[in-house]
C-alpha cells in the first residue's frame, strides 16, 4: 500500500494537469462539429434551426422544438418509440442526423390530429380499442401504423400487422389491443378517404 499511494498521487497530479491544460488551451472544435443552419418543414411549417453536425433528429425535435410526442427508447433503432415520418415514410429518427433532413418533410405524432383537436383515425383507433397501456411507445407504434397501411393496403389481417410491426417493441406487452387498433384504424381510414401527413 506504501508503494501505491505515491503512485496514485502522481496519476491524479497527472490529470489535474490535463484537465487545467484543457481548460486554459481548450481543444479547437473540429469543422464537422460546428453548428449549422438548416430548414426542415415540421408538421407542415417550415422550421429553421441551428444545430451541431452531430445532434440526431430526435434530439431537435424534442430539444429544440419541444415535440416531445417523439420518444427516445433505446438509442439504437431497436425500440421504434421514435418513429416520425420523414416524406411520408417512416423512419426512426434516434438513427437520423437533423442535418440528414436538410428540405425534408417531417411529420410527428403532434402533426397528425386536426387543428381542432379532432384525433386522426388511427389516433381514434388506438383509443376506442385501448391500443395502449403506460403509452410510451404509443407514438411510435402509430407512426409505425400508418406507414404498415401505406405500404399494405386498408384490408390487413393479424398476421400482417405483427410482422410489420417487428421494430416496434411494446414493454408492457400489450400487442393484442395494438393489433387490433391498428386492423381498426386502417378500415376508419379507409372509410374516411386518405390520410393527412400533418396538420396543414
Amino acid at each position: 500500500m506504501s508503494l501505491l499511494r505515491p503512485l496514485l498521487v502522481a496519476l491524479l497530479a497527472l490529470e489535474c494537469a490535463a484537465a487545467f491544460a484543457t481548460h486554459v488551451n481548450p481543444v479547437p472544435v473540429p469543422p464537422e462539429m460546428r453548428s449549422t443552419d438548416f430548414t426542415v418543414t415540421v408538421n407542415g411549417k417550415p422550421v429553421t434551426g441551428d444545430v451541431e453536425a452531430r445532434t440526431l433528429l430526435v434530439q431537435f425535435l424534442r430539444e429544440n422544438l419541444r415535440l416531445t410526442g417523439t420518444h427516445v427508447g433505446c438509442d439504437t433503432s431497436q425500440c421504434g418509440a421514435c418513429v416520425i415520418h420523414l416524406d411520408g415514410i417512416a423512419a426512426k429518427s434516434c438513427t437520423l442526423l437533423a442535418l440528414q433532413c436538410e428540405g425534408a418533410k417531417v411529420t410527428t405524432i403532434e402533426g397528425l390530429a386536426e387543428p381542432g383537436g379532432a384525433l386522426h383515425p388511427m389516433q381514434e383507433a388506438f383509443r376506442e380499442h385501448h391500443g395502449l397501456q403506460c403509452g410510451y411507445c404509443t407514438p411510435g407504434m402509430i407512426m409505425s401504423a400508418l406507414d404498415i397501411v401505406r405500404r399494405r393496403g386498408s384490408d390487413l389481417d393479424e398476421h400482417t400487422i405483427r410482422e410489420q410491426l417487428d421494430g416496434n417493441i411494446c414493454r408492457c406487452t400489450g400487442y393484442h389491443n395494438i393489433v387490433k387498433a391498428i386492423a381498426a384504424g386502417a378500415k376508419n381510414m379507409a372509410r374516411g378517404g386518405a390520410p393527412r401527413q400533418a396538420a396543414e
